[in-house]
């Protein structure tokens, strides 16, 4: 993926209101996913996530083969 697609994507599933999760999926078939917007910060495109427990991913734009997420709005309950 590159850069710009990178950080704009992930930028727009993280600032996304109401939040909701997601997973970005890397091209070593890992999956990171994302249940808080602290969870995960971008910059210059690159990526670190502080998963369960505080675990960390460190990963970068070359490194990500999708971004997988609704951003479709829920249909209204009115």
């Amino acid at each position: 993926m590159d850069r710009e697609t990178f950080d704009s994507t992930i930028r727009t599933f993280k600032y996304r209101k109401p939040f909701r999760p997601f997973t970005i999926s890397l091209v070593n078939g890992e999956r990171l996913e994302v249940d808080h917007p602290d969870a995960l910060v971008i910059r210059d495109g690159v990526g670190l996530f502080a998963g369960p427990g505080g675990v960390p991913a460190v990963f970068d734009h070359e490194g990500v083969a999708q971004v997988v997420g609704d951003l479709v709005s829920p249909p209204s309950t009115e």
